[in-house]
């Protein structure tokens, strides 16, 4: 249930929660979250984009005093006037991912394989072509030895005879969460982390740093992978209306959609109360 007064912390998720369907953030979302900071609520992003894509992210969420990326494993803090500061920074071996994909190739098939394993600006995403991916623009064809010799950000896999939220259940069944965090942000692919990360434990550094209980914490999402930190935050928990299934029925409140400035209109009616 929603408390009462204001949070202590807000934080959204971007693609599909913030971001709209054709890729921009209005100026009145922008100019809602210009109004959180000034009333003293810090605001952070809570994404699962890489930190190959900080610009774009800084751009679609100006206000942001803190990043939380790659679905929690990079947290950075941009409130620092000496420059943005990183407090967390987890990858995942690639022996490990080696095992994971061959036990779970094992049970489903040949999977479509892409890694993040670069934190450079634009760089692109390494792996098997898929004409599903979205971004082809921020993507290089590579082996998967070449892939898996390396740590990585975190990694992406779907087969053709699976739907996705299927795919992760049985990916779950078979990865303990001591090995790899898994997840799905509505592109087609499982996403599959560092253990223990995701975007609760992410946001944990965050209201740590700031001294803020999780009781006190105001989160946006919409796709499977916002569910941990739905379960984490106790102020209110809020779905856009076009939310995935799970998401609507994890949240306390629904407000409108992505494509209607679904975040800004709620936080505007709640600092206008």
């Amino acid at each position: 249930m929603t408390r009462p007064g204001l949070p202590k912390l807000i934080a959204t998720d971007l693609d599909g929660t913030l971001v709209r369907s054709d890729d921009t953030v209005s100026a009145y979302t922008h100019g809602v979250l210009d109004r959180v900071r000034a009333a003293g609520i810090p605001v952070v992003g809570a994404t699962g984009r890489g930190p190959r894509l900080t610009e774009l992210t800084r751009n679609d969420i100006r206000a942001a005093d803190f990043l939380v990326m790659a679905g929690g494993g990079r947290v950075v803090d941009q409130s620092d006037p000496t420059g943005p500061v990183v407090l967390r920074d987890e990858r995942l071996a690639g022996e490990v991912l080696a095992r994971l994909l061959a036990d779970l190739e094992a049970e489903v098939g040949p999977l479509t394989v892409m890694v993040e394993a670069s934190d450079e600006h634009d760089a692109p995403l390494w792996g098997d072509y898929h004409p599903s991916w979205p971004y082809q623009d921020r993507f290089e064809a590579r082996t998967r030895a070449e892939c898996l010799s390396c740590d990585v950000i975190k990694a992406f896999a779907r087969t053709a005879d699976h739907h996705v939220d299927e795919l992760l259940a049985v990916a779950r069944r078979i990865v303990p969460p001591q090995v790899a965090t898994l997840t799905q942000a509505g592109l087609g692919f499982i996403e599959i982390c560092p253990p223990g990360v995701d975007k609760a434990t992410g946001l944990t550094v965050v209201a740590q740093s700031l001294g803020v209980d999780p009781a006190d914490v105001l989160v946006f999402g919409d796709m499977p992978n916002d569910l941990p930190m739905f379960e984490w935050a106790g102020w209110s928990r809020v779905a856009v209306a076009n939310a995935h299934p799970t998401v609507r029925a994890a949240a306390d409140e629904v407000t409108l959609r992505n494509d209607d400035d679904g975040v800004a209109v709620y936080l505007d009616r709640l600092l206008s109360r």
